[in-house]
């Protein structure tokens, strides 16, 4: 089956679309940071489907070891990506005010540079092997909305997803899609970090009524990658339980 690649694997979200892309029969060669014994559970899981699994640390905004990992992980599988995840990401939390220049400079090395290297070391060797690959960045809420505090990792999101317009414009003509997934309020050990009772506040003001989960991630990022999806590029899709398609509305529903 092919091969698909998923930077931070072992994140919170990066987990659940390691073993969904494995559940659809893809071996996966994952990155992580820091994170040797999380990444030995993921390969053993992945093993544990019938899937092959490759685990390197990788920072992904390293120039150098970006594109060596692509290749060491091409080579392992005998064959170029098919499927590229670009899941890493990191955020401060400051006000514009407060925020330092290198708390700026290391969130958009990891979520906006870290983009454009897996994406460009990924579509070289499709284009090279002629491989109709398909990419899927994952955005955030903020690429509609500005958040307060967030100052860094908006403007990083934001980028991304006119990243993902151009790359899908320049690769299309190559067979390769680029899309964007973008959460909304997503229950994970950082997002908790952020308030006392995170789904308690997101709840209320989600259509839906509930925050999601890192597994309600994976659905529309296996979509992306399959050939329902075999004539879309260049879009963004909301997963957000509906919270950012609606206006601040000052009357009761």
């Amino acid at each position: 089956m092919a091969l698909a690649v998923v930077t931070a694997g072992t994140s919170a979200i990066g987990r659940p679309l390691v073993l969904a892309l494995a559940g659809a029969g893809h071996d996966v060669a994952l990155t992580h940071l820091g994170s040797a014994e999380a990444a030995a559970r993921v390969v053993a899981e992945v093993e544990a489907l019938g899937r092959r699994c490759l685990a390197v640390e990788v920072d992904a905004g390293d120039e150098v070891a970006v594109p060596a990992f692509h290749a060491r992980a091409a080579e392992w599988a005998g064959a170029a990506p098919a499927i590229l995840v670009n899941n890493a990401g990191i955020q401060s939390w400051a006000g514009l005010m407060e925020l330092r220049v290198e708390q700026w400079d290391a969130v958009m090395r990891t979520n906006l540079r870290g983009t454009f290297l897996n994406t460009q070391a990924a579509a070289r060797l499709m284009i090279a092997a002629g491989v109709a690959g398909s990419i899927v960045n994952l955005g955030s809420g903020c690429n509609k909305w500005a958040f307060p505090r967030l100052v860094d990792y908006t403007a990083s999101k934001g980028g991304i997803e006119q990243f993902t317009k151009v790359a899908a414009s320049e690769l299309g003509p190559h067979g390769i899609r680029v899309n964007c997934v973008a959460p909304g309020a997503i229950a994970t050990e950082r997002t908790a970090a952020e308030a006392g009772d995170y789904a308690g506040q997101w709840a209320p003001i989600t259509p839906l009524r509930r925050v999601g989960t890192p597994e309600d991630i994976a659905g529309p990022v296996l979509f992306f990658c399959s050939q329902a999806a075999a004539y879309v590029t260049g879009q963004t899709l909301w997963v957000d339980g509906g919270t950012f398609s609606q206006a601040p509305w000052p009357y009761e529903t």
